[in-house]
């Protein structure tokens, strides 16, 4: 072999190992292998199952150039019998080096006519690689065809078998390699989404959550990529992806009756509903027996009514105005007289808490439990092992509640110290909270409405002003899947 093809072999093998691309891999394969053995076709077949797939094809003659990323190779696949040079290839797992296909005596390469008929072409010399993973499998073979010296079709050089065999192994590495990678991150993409399943199966209010935040979120990227403002590789987008589809695995240990928590007192509504139950039966039979008059049993009664319609109300209202926290705060000093003649309160300290909330259903207690999801989402993901791929998945999927004024959780972060991606998941997270019509504590908010309250919220120096802007130039445009 010629000084300048050791060279050679030596960048290709650098090339080899450097490409992510299995497309582009298995075309520098078949190309590095025609121009060393300088042939006039060739075909990279990858086995899928009982037969061989067409993936790279190039006839130099012919002006054919395809390959699998860019183009479809319109030709049937080859089936592992043994009436194809690349099929008997497959299945012995060794080398064939042949000067004439058709003069062939050892096998019958029926199928190589037939494949020339399709094409138009004469196939003479054949040289086919088995291309064998790190377990013996061989799944792909790499077919030359033609070689040619001055104008000639000529058999191709024994020389070369080893060379080419050589590429074919080192290449097979790489692609086994890749695949690997592949099954790795599906392996993971699959975890992923059962997990977030999980989480939102919890919850009959939570059950879109997820699912429509990564598909707002990667419609936003892919926005963001294609007009340039933000551009990112797929391995950049897969491992912010993640980061959303694990954003609230910490969920998993939050009780349902506070994830579930659709109005204020939630449960406790039936024991307060109980308890002035009693409280009339008392007044009645005070009535009965006498110890209060008509007037006062009346005036009793009303209140009583007047004061379980309030909690009715207070308990269910989004927002408490002025006017009904006024008065809650003197429902919560009200006693009432019991059947044994003793004064009971109207409403227990917890109860006063929970009515006297004046945004939302949480107390500042099952406030804390719930915003401790975010605690316990960096607690589970610091416990797995991720690739260098995702190793920014815990830190942005653990800090999407942080808001750049320092006055977010857990971690009270702010400016500089929340990364862009985390400012995005924050961005995305709370729009979907803000319109999602699954939410037991408060109404959906119309798109154009959730954009103005993402403005306040930039303009107030909690989200990132110039994200928040293109997140609504993104999600505002007519072709944009809600």
């Amino acid at each position: 072999m010629k000084q300048m093809d050791i060279h050679w072999l030596l960048y290709l093998s650098i090339g080899l190992s450097k490409e992510k691309d299995p497309d582009l891999l298995l075309e520098m394969i078949l190309e590095a292998a025609m121009d060393l053995t300088v042939c006039d076709g060739g075909t990279l077949y990858i086995r899928t199952g009982d037969e061989l797939s067409f993936r790279t094809m190039i006839t130099k003659s012919l002006g054919i150039y395809v390959n699998g990323k860019d183009n479809a190779v319109d030709m049937p696949p080859v089936p592992l019998t043994r009436k194809n040079v690349c099929a008997c290839c497959a299945l012995d797992g060794e080398l064939i080096n042949l000067p004439d296909v058709y003069a062939s005596e050892r096998y019958d390469f029926s199928g190589a006519k037939q494949y020339d008929t399709l094409t138009g072409y004469r196939t003479k010399s054949m040289m086919a690689v088995p291309m064998e993973n790190d377990y013996g499998d061989v799944i792909g073979v790499l077919q030359l065809i033609n070689a040619t010296s001055g104008g000639k079709t000529v058999a191709f050089d024994a020389e070369y078998e080893t060379v080419i065999r050589s590429i074919a192994s080192q290449a097979a590495i790489c692609l086994t390699n890749m695949n690997y990678a592949a099954e790795l991150s599906e392996q993971l993409d699959s975890f992923v989404k059962v997990m977030s399943e999980a989480i939102d199966a919890r919850s009959p209010y939570n059950a879109n959550h997820t699912r429509q935040m990564v598909k707002v979120g990667g419609q936003f990227i892919d926005w963001l990529s294609s007009t340039g403002r933000w551009v990112f590789s797929t391995a950049e987008k897969r491992q912010l992806i993640t980061s959303i589809w694990l954003h609230d695995v910490g969920k998993l240990v939050i009780p349902l009756e506070i994830m579930d928590k659709e109005t204020r007192l939630g449960s406790r509504l039936e024991i307060v509903e109980q308890r002035y139950k009693i409280f009339k039966l008392a007044n009645r039979v005070m009535w009965l027996e006498n110890r209060i008059s008509d007037k006062e049993y009346l005036a009793r009664s009303r209140a009583l009514n007047e004061e379980n319609e309030l909690i009715h109300k207070a308990n269910s209202m989004g927002f408490l105005d002025d006017s009904t926290m006024e008065q809650l705060a003197a429902l919560t000093c009200a006693c009432h007289e019991g059947p044994d003649g003793g004064e009971i309160p109207a409403l227990t300290g917890e109860e006063r808490d929970a009515l006297m909330v004046r945004k939302g259903t949480l107390t500042e207690w099952e406030r804390a439990i719930m915003e401790n999801h975010v605690v316990m989402t960096e607690r589970i993901l610091s416990q797995m092992t991720f690739s260098r791929n995702y190793k920014k998945v815990t830190e942005w999927a653990s800090a999407h509640h942080e808001l750049l004024n320092g006055k977010g959780y857990p971690r009270k972060l702010a400016g500089e110290s929340i990364p862009r991606e985390v400012r995005l998941i924050t961005i995305v997270d709370i729009y979907d909270a803000l319109t999602a019509r699954d939410r037991p504590y408060k109404p959906s908010m119309p798109p154009e409405k959730a954009w103005a309250a993402l403005r306040d919220m930039a303009q107030d120096g909690r989200l990132d002003r110039e994200l928040v802007e293109l997140f609504i130039e993104c999600v505002s445009r007519e072709e944009f899947e809600t």
